[in-house]
């Protein structure tokens, strides 16, 4: 028996969607890791710093990004895709040296804002790379464009106390 092939009557096959998003479900699981190794590097530095205020400041920034992390979780999700957890292994080196650096250096507000800055530097650099994908869908674009001014402005007040802090010191 020939089987013929009529317009309109072709099978979809439901993975095909799932293997279509896999880059896009690539870009925000990168943006997932940035966001979790933010998460845990903001824990740290409100762990590690004496200040009453940036305690607070800092666990803010944490809850924050794992409020972002869940929104591309569930993006991912939402393309057939298995989010990440977890941050990624340069993240945990970023982690450990800010763990280090403020045991060596006494918990200095300044060391620790100097390490949080350079963690934002990532963030930001990883949230503009993925914009500047233009197979984004519009969707994904949209929550990620979003994202990005909530993690710039976050970038842009980390960097402020620092320089404020240079200026002190």
């Amino acid at each position: 028996m020939i089987q013929q092939n009529v317009p309109g009557s072709q099978q979809r096959n439901p993975d095909s969607a799932a293997a279509g998003n896999d880059h896009i479900v690539g870009i925000l699981n990168n943006l997932i890791e940035t966001l979790k190794d933010g998460q845990d590097g903001f824990r740290s530095a409100a762990e590690g710093i004496k200040s009453s205020e940036l305690k607070t400041l800092f666990g803010t920034y944490a809850q924050q990004r794992a409020q972002l992390a869940t929104e591309l979780q569930s993006e991912v999700r939402r393309l057939g895709g298995d989010p990440e957890k977890t941050g990624t292994v340069a993240g945990a080196i970023h982690r450990g040296w800010i763990d280090l650096k403020a045991a060596v250096t006494g918990k200095d507000e300044t060391a620790i804002i100097d390490e949080c800055e350079r963690g934002e530097d990532s963030a930001v650099k990883n949230y503009r790379e993925a914009l500047m994908k233009e197979d984004l869908p519009s969707e994904v674009r949209i929550l990620i464009d979003r994202q990005f001014v909530t993690v710039k402005q976050t970038h842009d007040r980390i960097r402020d106390m620092k320089r404020a802090h240079h200026v002190k010191a």
